[in-house]
């Protein structure tokens, strides 16, 4: 591609048009990437091919090096032989040692080591000469030295050593030769190499240039051009390559910049003051967000909302309504700029009385001028009467339910944009999921407050109802006897009573203990060592309380089930297990323990499970305990005492 430039603003579009409508085949053999890969993977497969062949002439280097020397080594140890049996018997475990040494050599030679490596050239005249000489060394060296060790004289071996040697020499000379021949082959190859990659380097800098370099200056002088403002510049289409569809978008975009430039500056004015309303909305809708997510009840919420709403918008007067639970009533919740009157009458009304109602069955109402609307003449709306010339109401959503709607009024005519009414519709979505929050969290309040009397109510069944009922039956013996006079029967009653009265009074003190228990984080145990020492002061028992583990505090709702769980335990120790001991152990790990084991009497749970109602303390425990999704189990045998053990998994803890 050449790296001139044009002014020519009618700059080939024949050109630019072939290069686009060029077929899909055509373009991917001309794009410049195609090129690139190919180029490259043919100089990487010749480079490793090269560089393959100088590794294989240098691995067949070594191995032929290695095989000279074991070769070598054979003339040493065939003449280390004849010595031996040159010196008599008492060499002869060397002449043995020398045999064993030559025939592994052999044996080596043979098959070779590649690990080494260690191998013969595979040429023929080295291969039979090795042949040759293992054929020498088995049919001849071979026998004359077992005969010799045998104690026959060594005088063959010794005739045929040089002719051995001979030929072991020979076989080393042929191998050197052919390690010649290879090794001016290695350095023939390492020099093609050294000239193909010179070569090679030299080529791919001129391809690069040809193909990437030349044409981005080229792309770089245009747009040196095109930024002094020269928008008659454009580029010459000269390949279908990547390079030539950058000239083509260039001259698009030549063409585009200069029909765009006179116009420029009303849209850098219109994108700024579409980004400044943009802006200004997130900043509105951000800030409602933070508002909304306040803490406040739900008429301080509305009036806030309300009071944002109109300042961003300009409305004189606005309200807010919601729908009742019924869906047929819409009840004013907030109003600012209506007069009393107007607020008076549309304090409760239909939903479909007003168009703050119809607003939450068809959707969003604008009206822009009232006196415009089609109607009787008779037919006069209340915010009309009040002055108003303009309403916009939207519904307050949350998920696909319509909670109500909120309305602005405006005294002078006034029309709600597109952007302007999609911004409103999401104020009205952050407002019903804001008050819906309001309400669920109501909710909740409510149903901890009815779960909280619930246990209440079970307690005091459990307790004082229990203890009035027997001394309601005490005091009728008692008034039965006073009738009849029957004073050792009222000197029997009299000390029940007194017992009675003292578990009730204890009752009640314990439940008012519970239900003003309060603790917040890291107090645990000190709520737990005040419970047991309460316990420990009104029964006189022996309590022991061990606190183990370092694990992390729980939160104080958990805290406060757990505090709960062990009162109720307690208390129901000193009310049956007629215990003298009482041990609690805590084990906070991963895992959150709670053990209270007594020595009382203890129960049998077959008996219990079969009675008609389970007793209330221990359906208190379990609510309580699944409360924190914790697991509560009591373990009992008649006269074996009892025992009340809580685990708090890891996965059921909450972060404190």
């Amino acid at each position: 591609m050449s790296s001139t430039l044009t002014a020519d603003s009618s700059a080939d579009p024949g050109a630019a048009a072939a290069a686009v409508a060029s077929p899909p085949l055509q373009r991917r053999r001309d794009r410049l990437s195609t090129r690139i890969v190919t180029t490259t993977l043919l100089a990487l497969i010749t480079v490793a091919a090269m560089i393959g062949w100088t590794l294989w002439l240098s691995w067949n280097l070594e191995g032929a090096a290695a095989a000279i020397n074991d070769t070598g080594s054979l003339r040493m140890r065939a003449n280390g032989i004849g010595v031996a049996l040159l010196q008599g018997e008492a060499s002869t475990p060397q002449a043995r040692q020398g045999r064993d040494d030559v025939e592994a050599t052999l044996a080596r030679l043979e098959r070779g080591v590649p690990a080494r490596p260690l191998f013969l050239p595979s040429d023929s005249q080295i291969q039979q000469q090795f042949h040759r000489v293992v054929q020498l060394w088995q049919q001849q060296m071979q026998p004359d030295l077992a005969r010799a060790l045998a104690g026959q004289g060594g005088g063959a071996y010794l005739a045929s050593l040089p002719g051995f040697v001979a030929e072991a020499d020979r076989l080393v000379r042929l191998i050197e030769a052919d390690n010649t021949r290879k090794t001016s082959l290695l350095r023939l190859s390492q020099a093609a190499l050294l000239l193909l990659a010179s070569c090679g380097t030299l080529t791919m800098i001129y391809l690069l240039y040809l193909w990437i370099l030349a044409p981005v200056q080229q792309l770089q002088g245009g747009l040196q051009r095109m930024s002094q403002r020269q928008f008659d510049v454009r580029l010459p289409v000269e390949s279908r390559d990547e390079f030539g569809e950058l000239a083509v978008g260039f001259n698009r975009m030549a063409d585009e910049l200069s029909g765009l430039y006179l116009g420029l500056e009303a849209r850098v004015a219109e994108k700024t003051r579409q980004l400044a309303t943009q802006n200004r909305e997130l900043e509105a809708l951000f800030g409602m967000a933070e508002f909304l997510n306040q803490s406040m009840d739900i008429e301080a919420l509305c009036r806030g909302f309300l009071a944002r709403v109109q300042r961003q918008f300009g409305a004189e007067g606005g309200s807010i309504r919601v729908i009742d639970p019924e869906g047929d009533k819409l009840h004013l919740v907030v109003s600012t700029g209506l007069d009393d009157g107007l607020t008076e009458r549309e304090h409760c009304m239909p939903v479909d009385a007003c168009l703050c109602g119809r607003a939450t069955q068809q959707g969003v109402v604008v009206i822009r001028d009232f006196r415009q609307m089609p109607r009787a003449p008779s037919v006069e709306f209340p915010c009309q009467k009040s002055g108003f010339a303009s309403l916009a109401v939207f519904r307050i959503v949350m998920a696909n339910e319509v909670l109500g709607s909120f309305s602005l009024h405006f005294r002078t005519t006034r029309d709600v944009t597109p952007s302007e009414a999609q911004m409103l519709e999401t104020l009205g979505q952050q407002l019903g999921v804001a008050l819906d929050n309001r309400r669920l969290g109501a909710k909740a309040r409510q149903l901890a407050v009815a779960q909280e009397r619930q246990l209440l109510a079970q307690g005091l069944h459990d307790s004082i109802a229990q203890g009035l009922n027997f001394l309601n039956l005490q005091v009728q013996m008692l008034d039965g006897a006073a009738r009849d006079g029957r004073l050792d029967e009222i000197s029997e009653i009299v000390p029940l009573l007194r017992t009675g009265v003292e578990e009730s009074y204890q009752d009640v003190r314990e439940l008012l203990s519970n239900f003003r228990s309060r603790l917040e984080q890291g107090e645990l145990a000190d709520g737990l060592r005040d419970t047991v020492e309460r316990f420990r002061r009104q029964t006189g028992l022996s309590v022991a309380l061990d606190i183990d583990g370092d694990g992390a505090p729980l939160p104080p709702e958990q805290q406060l089930q757990v505090l709960f769980i062990l009162q109720e335990a307690l208390s129901n120790i000193r009310k049956h297990a007629q215990a003298h001991t009482v041990r609690v152990r805590v084990v906070n790990g991963r895992d959150f323990e709670l053990s209270i084991r007594d020595d009382g009497q203890g129960y049998d749970p077959l008996e219990v499970a079969q009675r008609d109602e389970s007793h209330v303390g221990m359906t208190i425990m379990h609510e309580r305990a699944r409360r924190i999704r914790a697991h509560l189990t009591l373990i009992s045998q008649p006269q074996q005492g009892c025992e009340v053990h809580l685990l708090l998994p890891a996965h059921a803890r909450q972060t404190a």
